[in-house]
C-alpha cells in the first residue's frame, strides 16, 4: 500500500489542508525550468543546445531521441566537445546535473571504432560503490544499443569466476570499485596497460570513504599516456590536490557554484522533539503531493528501526544500507524504481547511488553530520527541470548542524509549517547530544561508571573531611591458617584501589555504617533484607602447607 493510499478520508483532508507554509525567497521566484545555474549570467539568456550540435554518431543520436532527450544539461554541453577533443577534464558539478551521461556519451563515441583484447580493458570508470558502479553500467547499455561495444562491472558482492571470465573476452568498457580491482589486477586476472582513458568519477566521495590510496595506487598502474576525466561535486583543497596530482592541463568545467542547491528544490526544516519526529513523518508521508519520497537516516540501525515503524504503519517502504547482501539492495532499488514501493529509507552510502527520474520528495529523517552530505541526498529530486521537495526533521540539539547547512548552501533553511506539529525552539545545548542513542540532549550526559552527573560526584563530600572509623589493633601472634573469606573484612579482601575509585569505595563504606548511600538517602545494596542465598556457610579455602612444614615432613 502506498503512502498515498494508506491515508484514511479524515488525514487526507489534513494533508490538503496544511502541506507547507514556507518563508517566500527569491529563488522560489525563479522558473523551474533552470535545472542547473550556471556562474555566467550571459548565458542564460542564449538558447539551448541541442544533442546534435555536439558531434555525437547516429548510433548515440539516435539512442538519445529513443530516451526523449534533446537539450544536454549545462555540464554535458561543456565537457562532451572537450573529451571528444581529447583532453582531460575536470568537472565540479552537484549531483543530478547529467554528470554520469557527461562522461558515457563521449566515450562510445572514441571507443566504437575499434575493439578490445583479452583481459586488457580499453577504458577504466572508478566508482566509490556499487549503486553507483551499477548506475554507469545502466547507462552505457541504454546509449550504447546500437554499438557493438560491451562492459564489464568489477564489483563486490559478485563471483568473481564470472568478473575473470566476462575480463578474458576482453572489454571495452571497465566499470570498477577500487577494492575488487586491485584484488584482481593482484591476482593476475587484469592488465592495464592498454586502458587509454580513465574517469574517476565522485571524487570527492572517494575521498571520503579514504579511497585515495586505492586511487592512486590504481593511477600508477596505468600507462602515463591516458585521457583523464574527473568529477567531483564539491571542489574542497585536498579535491584540488588529487586533480594536480593526476589531470594533465585539464579544461576546468564548473556548472554551479560548489555545494548549491539547485533552485527547483523547495527546502524547509521542522525542528521537534526526538520522540516526535517519527510521527511528524508519517503526517509529512500521508500529504497527498507525496508521490514517491527517499528517507536519509545517518545510522544504518536508525534506517532499520524507520523502516520497520513505517511498514507497521501500512506504509508500504523498504531499506537500504551498506550492511544488507547485495542481491537484496539491488531487489529493493528495482522495485523502488518501478514504483512498487512507494518510500525508501536509506543511509548516506546510498544517496549518490539512486537515479529516480521523477522523484518528488526528499525527507532527512536526521541532519546529517557532513554539511556536504545535505546537498548530495537533497539531489535526488528536482531534476531535469522538474520541482522537487527536500524537508528536513531535527531537534533541538542539532542547531550547529543546521548552522552548518545553512552556511555552506549560503541561506537558511526556511521553517515549514506542517499543521498539528508544534516547532520548538533550538537549544542552548546544542553540543550535549553526545553518543549513538538518541534523546539524550536534556541535560548533562550520565557518567558511565555511575550513571549519574559529574555534578553529583563533585557536590558529594570530600574524604578528606571526615575522618575514617579506625579499627581496634589486633594482637600480633604466631602464624595461624588462612581466615575464611567471610572472616576477612572487605577492605582488606579486595586490592587496594587509588584515585576516583578508591574514593568511592571509601565513599560507599563510610556511608553502609549510616544506613544510606548518597545524598538521596537511598539504602545501599539489600539493606537489611539480605537473601538468603548470602546467609549459606560458604566453603574455607583448603590450607596448603607451607614449603618448610614439606621439607619438615619429608625429612
Amino acid at each position: 500500500m502506498s503512502a498515498k493510499t494508506n491515508a484514511s478520508p479524515s488525514a487526507a483532508q489534513e494533508a490538503e489542508a496544511h502541506p507547507v507554509a514556507l518563508v517566500p525567497s527569491a529563488t522560489d521566484a525563479e522558473s523551474p525550468a533552470d535545472e542547473s545555474p550556471v556562474p555566467d549570467a550571459g548565458e542564460s539568456a542564449a538558447p539551448q543546445p541541442l544533442f546534435s550540435d555536439l558531434g555525437l554518431s547516429d548510433p548515440i543520436q539516435r539512442a538519445i531521441d529513443d530516451m526523449g532527450y534533446r537539450h544536454p544539461t549545462p555540464i554535458q554541453a561543456q565537457a562532451i566537445p572537450y573529451v571528444l577533443m581529447g583532453r582531460d577534464v575536470l568537472g565540479v558539478a552537484q549531483t543530478g546535473t547529467g554528470k554520469t551521461a557527461s562522461f558515457t556519451l563521449p566515450m562510445l563515441e572514441i571507443l566504437s571504432g575499434s575493439r578490445a583484447r583479452a583481459r586488457m580493458p580499453r577504458s577504466l570508470i572508478l566508482e566509490p560503490t556499487r549503486e553507483l558502479a551499477l548506475q554507469v553500467a545502466e547507462n552505457f547499455v541504454n546509449y550504447g544499443k546500437y554499438l557493438k561495444l560491451n562492459h564489464a562491472l568489477l564489483i563486490g558482492g559478485e563471483s568473481m569466476a564470472e568478473q575473470k571470465d566476462v575480463l578474458n573476452r576482453g572489454v571495452d568498457v571497465l566499470i570498477a570499485t577500487p577494492g575488487r580491482l586491485i584484488d584482481l589486477f593482484e591476482r593476475g586476472g587484469l592488465l592495464l596497460t592498454q586502458t587509454r582513458l580513465l574517469v574517476i568519477d565522485e571524487a570527492d566521495r572517494m575521498l571520503d570513504m579514504g579511497f585515495i590510496p586505492d586511487i592512486e595506487k590504481i593511477v600508477a598502474m596505468l600507462s602515463p599516456v591516458r585521457q583523464t576525466l574527473f568529477f567531483s561535486a564539491t571542489m574542497a583543497p585536498e579535491i584540488r590536490r588529487l586533480a594536480d596530482m593526476f589531470l594533465q592541463n585539464p579544461k576546468e568545467i564548473t556548472v554551479s557554484r560548489p555545494s548549491s542547491v539547485a533552485t527547483t528544490i523547495e527546502t524547509g526544516l521542522v525542528v521537534v522533539d526526538e520522540a516526535d519526529k517519527r510521527r511528524v513523518l508519517r503526517r509529512m508521508l500521508r500529504d497527498d503531493a507525496v508521490q514517491n519520497a527517499i528517507v536519509f537516516c545517518n545510522r544504518k540501525r536508525d534506517v532499520d528501526v524507520l523502516y520497520k515503524s513505517l511498514v507497521k504503519h501500512d506504509f508500504s517502504a523498504g531499506a537500504l544500507h551498506g550492511d544488507l547482501p547485495q542481491s537484496v539492495r539491488f531487489a529493493t532499488l528495482e522495485r523502488f524504481k518501478s514504483g512498487e514501493l512507494k518510500i525508501l529509507v536509506c543511509s548516506d552510502v546510498a544517496a549518490r547511488g539512486i537515479d529516480i527520474g521523477g522523484l518528488s520528495h526528499v525527507f532527512n529523517f536526521d541532519l546529517p553530520f557532513h554539511a556536504e552530505d545535505y546537498v548530495h541526498r537533497i539531489g535526488r529530486t528536482g531534476r531535469a527541470g522538474r520541482s522537487g521537495h527536500a524537508y528536513s526533521l531535527a531537534t533541538p540539539y542539532d542547531r550547529a548542524l543546521a548552522e552548518a547547512i545553512e552556511t555552506l548552501i549560503g541561506h537558511a533553511i526556511p521553517r515549514l509549517e506542517v499543521e498539528g506539529v508544534t516547532q520548538l525552539e533550538w537549544s542552548e545545548e546544542s553540543g550535549t547530544r553526545g553518543g549513538r542513542g538518541r534523546g539524550r540532549g536534556k541535560g548533562k550526559a550520565p557518567d558511565r561508571r555511575g550513571g549519574k552527573p559529574d555534578r553529583a560526584r563533585n557536590d558529594a563530600t570530600p574524604v578528606e573531611d571526615k575522618a575514617e572509623p579506625v579499627a581496634p589493633p589486633q594482637p600480633v601472634s604466631a602464624p595461624v591458617p588462612p581466615p575464611s573469606p567471610a572472616a576477612v573484612p572487605a577492605e582488606a579482601a579486595s586490592p587496594r584501589r587509588s584515585g576516583p575509585n578508591r574514593q568511592r569505595d571509601r565513599d560507599r563504606d563510610r556511608h553502609a555504617e549510616d544506613g544510606i548511600s548518597g545524598q538521596n538517602g537511598t539504602v545501599i545494596g539489600f539493606g537489611d533484607d539480605v537473601p538468603a542465598f548470602m546467609t549459606l556457610p560458604r566453603r574455607g579455602p583448603a590450607i596448603v602447607p607451607g614449603v618448610d612444614e614439606v621439607i619438615d615432613e619429608t625429612a
